[in-house]
């Protein structure tokens, strides 16, 4: 709820208490608890007395926006978390928007199953919600990034959880492993077959990629009755994975633990442009770019060429 520096009650002036009140409202989005003012040292009659001169201006029971009630979204999220009291914290969508992977949208927020509803709040139950789901962004409590993914799951469609993850990987708080331990820790939740699906996608390629994939690669065509190609093969100075010489088509398997780098980025796009001089067309392929619709995308390259 935020800490504060208890007060002994009568040593202040007014002037005094309302300044530490605005302090502390200054902290955390102009919205303060009343086990706050308590702890600040406020009697309930100098509370009450703020209450009726319109200096606290109540939001939910226990829960006052200071001075005014003009909030922020995330001044109203905050005051339904303090709303719905201790361990609650802001979740699913309302996560999402705090950490910055959807856009701002409902207030939604997680208790203790024993904890009870508020009106006006989208409030999620939960038996258990561990420390590494629990984080603190810009004074809110909120779930992971971890945790916040598999609650998403149960709340957005597949399109819309992959855009989620994708600008997780923009913001480099995606965490694949983290996720998982997230999922293991509530098992059966509903959307977990959604969010396993989107992730597949992140997964670490095998050992050996490069070999591995030139198998499912020649698997691949022999099922799609395209022609074979030539592997590791040396193109106009330079050594392609995959080779049609009479297509003069290329093609470079990408994997995160060779080509995620600076130099190897730049590397590989000196390299393309290179081949292009020699009228060698370069795709760039992913392990699980490795079917159907990949080898329908080489037959139509290979027909023109």
């Amino acid at each position: 709820m935020g800490a504060s520096n208890r007060k002994v009650p009568g040593q202040l002036h007014p002037r005094s208490w309302d300044d530490a009140i605005g302090e502390l409202a200054g902290r955390q989005h102009g919205v303060v608890s009343l086990g706050q003012l308590r702890e600040l040292g406020l009697t309930r009659h100098q509370i009450e007395g703020r209450v009726a001169a319109r200096r606290l201006r109540p939001l939910y029971r226990g829960v006052y926006a200071v001075g005014h009630e003009a909030l922020t979204w995330r001044a109203r999220l905050l005051a339904a978390i303090y709303a719905c009291g201790p361990g609650a914290l802001a979740s699913h969508r309302a996560a999402g928007a705090i950490h910055g992977l959807i856009g701002f949208s409902r207030i939604e927020v997680t208790v203790a199953h024993n904890a009870r509803a508020r009106r006006g709040i989208a409030v999620h139950r939960s038996r258990h919600i561990a420390a590494e789901d629990r984080t603190v962004v810009d004074a809110i409590p909120t779930t992971s990034v971890a945790r916040t993914f598999v609650d998403l799951a149960e709340a957005l469609n597949e399109r819309q959880l992959t855009r989620a993850v994708r600008q997780a990987e923009l913001l480099k708080v995606f965490d694949l492993r983290a996720i998982e331990a997230a999922l293991a820790r509530v098992p059966g939740r509903k959307g977990r077959h959604r969010l396993k699906r989107v992730l597949v996608a992140y997964q670490p390629e095998p050992h050996l990629l490069r070999s591995r994939a030139e198998q499912k690669l020649k698997r691949l065509c022999e099922r799609h009755h395209l022609p074979q190609p030539q592997f590791n093969v040396e193109v106009a100075g330079y050594e392609v994975d995959v080779y049609w010489p009479d297509a003069k088509l290329a093609l470079e398997f990408d994997g995160a633990e060779t080509h995620y780098t600076r130099h190897a980025f730049h590397q590989d796009r000196r390299r393309d442009r290179a081949l292009a001089v020699e009228g060698v067309q370069t795709l760039r392929v992913t392990w699980p770019d490795l079917a159907g619709p990949l080898a329908r995308q080489l037959r139509a390259i290979l027909s023109q060429r």
